[in-house]
This record gives structure tokens, C-alpha cells and sequence, in this order.
């Protein structure tokens, strides 16, 4: 037992090193989209995320733009609280039956101009949860689509990408 968690002490994490980023190409990526908001908007994008009813996979791809490794609030997108200071929803996951009406209210309450994207598989079309008894389906049945985000999850990168072709 003791040679076992001696080996197991000094082995170190078994974890995988965190994928390489581009930082120069991410920083011109995240400021191409700030640009793109202030032509369209003349002023910073804001974002409301809403989940529909996923896995969370989705949401941690959204959340890690936050992180110190993209840091979105330097480029000046932020993520807020409330629908109606929203310019974008970042819906994920299928519609449940549960999150239909909550999903229609927050499409109410964002203000114009808005823009409704579909991040990641599940939102898109139902994902690996289509056909169950509680799922709705995808989202473009409930409100209208602007972009389609597919992947299962999709990375940062993808979003911001999304979010650029969104813009433009």
C-alpha cells in the first residue's frame, strides 16, 4: 500500500495540459468582434446566456471566455444579467417543456435590435436529446435563429468566431 501511494505522490496529475492559444490571434480575433459591435451598435456587445435546459457542456465553453486565458471584458463584451440590457442570447441546450415559456419571455424582454443565437448541437436541433418526452426540440421552432453555433461542446474559439460572423 505504501509503495502504491508513493508512486502515486510523486507521478504527478494525470490531467492533460491546457490546449495552446494563440494570443495574438485571439486578441485580434475578440478585437475584430468589439469593432464589429461598435460599427453595428456604437457601443460594446452584451450578452445573455440562457440555458434551455442542457448538459452544461455548453455553458462551460461560454463561461471560460471569462477566464484569464480569453478575458473577454478587455475587449469590451460582457455578459449581463438581465435580458432587457441584452443585445445577444446565447441559448444552449434543447427546449424542455419546463423552459419553453421562460425562453419566450427573455426573447420578449431583450430590446431591439436582437440577435438569437444557437450555441452547440442540442440547441440547434435537440442534439442526443431529441425525442425525449420532456425536450421540445431545437430552438428554432420557438424563436427565430439568427446563427447557428454547432459542436458538441463548441470551443471559445468558435463562439467568438459566431459571435464575429454575427456582426458582420
Amino acid at each position: 500500500m505504501r509503495n502504491i501511494v508513493l508512486r502515486n505522490l510523486f507521478r504527478g496529475p494525470y490531467t492533460e495540459p491546457s490546449p495552446p492559444v494563440a494570443d495574438e490571434a485571439l486578441k485580434q480575433l475578440a478585437a475584430s468582434v468589439n469593432q464589429a459591435a461598435m460599427r453595428r451598435l456604437g457601443r460594446s456587445l452584451s450578452i445573455r446566456e440562457v440555458d434551455a435546459g442542457s448538459c452544461n457542456g455548453c455553458e462551460l465553453e461560454i463561461h471560460a471566455l471569462n477566464n484569464a486565458i480569453y478575458d473577454l471584458e478587455r475587449f469590451g463584451l460582457r455578459f449581463v444579467a438581465s435580458p432587457r440590457h441584452a443585445d445577444v442570447l446565447l441559448v444552449t441546450g434543447p427546449v424542455t417543456k419546463n423552459m419553453r415559456e421562460a425562453l419566450e419571455r427573455t426573447y420578449r424582454a431583450t430590446p431591439d435590435p436582437k440577435w438569437v443565437v444557437a450555441v452547440g448541437d442540442c440547441a440547434i436541433s435537440g442534439g442526443l436529446f431529441s425525442g425525449s418526452y420532456a425536450v421540445e426540440g431545437g430552438i428554432k421552432g420557438i424563436i427565430p435563429v439568427d446563427l447557428n453555433i454547432p459542436g458538441c461542446p463548441p470551443t471559445p474559439e468558435q463562439l467568438l468566431r459566431g459571435l464575429l460572423a454575427l456582426l458582420s
